[in-house]
């Protein structure tokens, strides 16, 4: 069954072999693929700050990993930022790239220490100026790449590039320090040249401002995008970075501002295998050509980016030999609890009630959106070895 490269024989024995004595439905982290990925984002692009996307996996021992190879954290919520604090990671290393937020949690941020904030409203903006007021802010630009992500990010987040501009005059106005850029071209982007197109708002907008206004912007936040390994190929790591070095040098020379990326999915999603045990296996009709294959773990346990089938993973079973193709789905009472019903894997003819299925690369925004008791389902258990 199907395999991707980052899961070696030795890896997938590992996975087996630990599976075997734990009940389903388990999230399972090789901290050794988030180390390499870590160190592969660091070689393709090493004049950035990474700051990890805490929401994309925040248990507890990821987040201590990233902490002892020296990552920054990007957190979204107060929530977020109190499991760090409780981590003892010092708030320096911390960004707030949420632009929706409260004005009490924005206080908090601030007596926490975080003096960086990513902001798309006049509304939000002036909120930091009164609850963190010196703070340094980033304007977040709306980005194109919506039907090339298999995740798209568009129109929740981000403003025109107009809007920035006036938003980060009024920063200065109000006494807070108009700090940079931020954008975000969707999750698993696979057209690289999004990152061109949302650059060259950046560039006219540092360029505009500067002639304009005497306002130097110092930074550009890059946000994610870059990819896991699911069923669709995508580029590398490495050629993400060529072709994004080549933008920022066309426009800045060898005089880079300073540089974010926040990373989530690129970082943690290969190191995840959730692992499910099959439930149910039926048929709807005397005649019907597919099996629907009911598991133990479905959209409300972990799998929500199922939805609307956008992220397609590799899924891995023990059995092999002729294969027919199914329905997936999961246990709960909802009938939007169905996996992928257009878009169809093939599972083998011998597949049995008891089987598990090892889903692979689900090390990000898996445990995270799981539910805390949906028809009674405990959220996922998240193990890391």
């Amino acid at each position: 069954m199907e395999r991707t490269e980052i899961m070696t024989d030795e890896r997938l024995q590992r996975v087996l072999d630990f599976s075997r004595t734990r009940e389903t439905p388990f999230q399972l982290i090789l901290s050794d693929i988030i180390e390499e990925k870590f160190a592969e984002l660091q070689e393709a692009l090493p004049f950035t700050k990474i700051y990890y996307a805490v929401k994309a996996n925040p248990a507890v021992d990821v987040l201590r990993l990233l902490d002892r190879l020296g990552s920054n954290f990007d957190v979204a919520s107060i929530y977020e930022l109190r499991r760090l604090q409780d981590l003892g990671i010092s708030a320096s290393r911390m960004s707030c790239g949420n632009t929706i937020k409260k004005y009490e949690h924005i206080k908090e941020f601030h007596a926490a220490g975080i003096d960086l904030f990513v902001t798309d409203s006049e509304g939000d903006l002036r909120n930091i100026a009164k609850a963190a007021p010196g703070s340094r802010v980033m304007v977040r630009l709306m980005a194109e790449g919506a039907q090339t992500a298999d995740w798209p990010l568009s129109r929740k987040f981000g403003c025109s590039p107009d809007l920035a501009g006036d938003l980060l005059i009024l920063a200065r106005k109000l006494g807070l320090v108009p700090w940079g850029l931020s954008f975000h071209v969707g999750s698993q982007q696979r057209d690289i040249t999004a990152w061109d197109s949302a650059l060259s708002k950046v560039n006219y907008l540092f360029t505009w401002l500067k002639e304009n206004e005497e306002l130097e912007l110092k930074c550009i936040n890059m946000g994610g995008g870059f990819p896991a390994t699911y069923r669709e190929k995508t580029n590398t790591v490495q050629t993400y970075a060529e072709e994004i070095k080549r933008y920022l040098y066309e426009d800045y020379g060898d005089d880079l501002p300073e540089i974010f990326i926040e990373p989530g999915r690129s970082l943690v999603g290969d190191s995840g295998v959730l692992v499910s045990e099959i439930v149910l296996i039926s048929r709807k009709s005397r005649t019907a050509l597919e099996r629907w294959v009911y598991q133990d773990c479905g959209r409300f346990g972990g799998l929500m980016e199922t939805l609307g089938e956008a992220i397609h993973y590799p899924i891995f079973c023990e059995r092999s030999g002729p294969t027919e193709q199914v329905v997936l789905a999961g246990p709960t009472c909802d009938s939007m609890d169905t996996l992928y019903e257009d878009y169809r894997y093939d599972l083998p003819l011998s597949l049995a009630v008891g089987d598990r299925l090892y889903w692979l690369s689900t090390g990000a925004y898996t445990s995270s959106y799981s539910a805390i008791e949906f028809n009674g389902f405990p959220p996922l258990e998240t193990y890391v070895l």
